[in-house]
């Protein structure tokens, strides 16, 4: 990855989804703009806070699509992503807003 960029895994959850209190989410329900998580995967030089293996929280819509070897990828910028979940804690709880 070049500059600012990250390789993110697309997330796969798009079927049927359950509430907190149990209630079945039909794939076809219109949400209003949800964020999602998806796994790095590779990080360009310049990428500061954020490393291989972190899960990150971004607006679906936003990156670009691309496929390797016949599997689906995000390419975003830093500056896109909303939080990292990192198991790093020697900063603080391993959830960075």
């Amino acid at each position: 990855m070049l500059h600012d960029r990250l390789l993110v895994r697309q997330p796969s959850d798009e079927g049927e989804r359950r509430s907190s209190s149990g209630i079945v989410i039909p794939a076809t329900a219109q949400v209003a703009s949800r964020l999602c998580w998806g796994d790095v995967l590779g990080v360009g030089n310049n990428v500061r806070n954020i490393k291989i293996g972190d899960r990150v929280l971004f607006n679906p819509e936003d990156p670009l699509e691309v496929e390797i070897q016949g599997d689906p990828y995000l390419v975003m910028r830093e500056r896109d992503i909303h939080a990292i979940a990192s198991e790093r804690t020697e900063q603080g709880t391993g959830l960075y807003l």
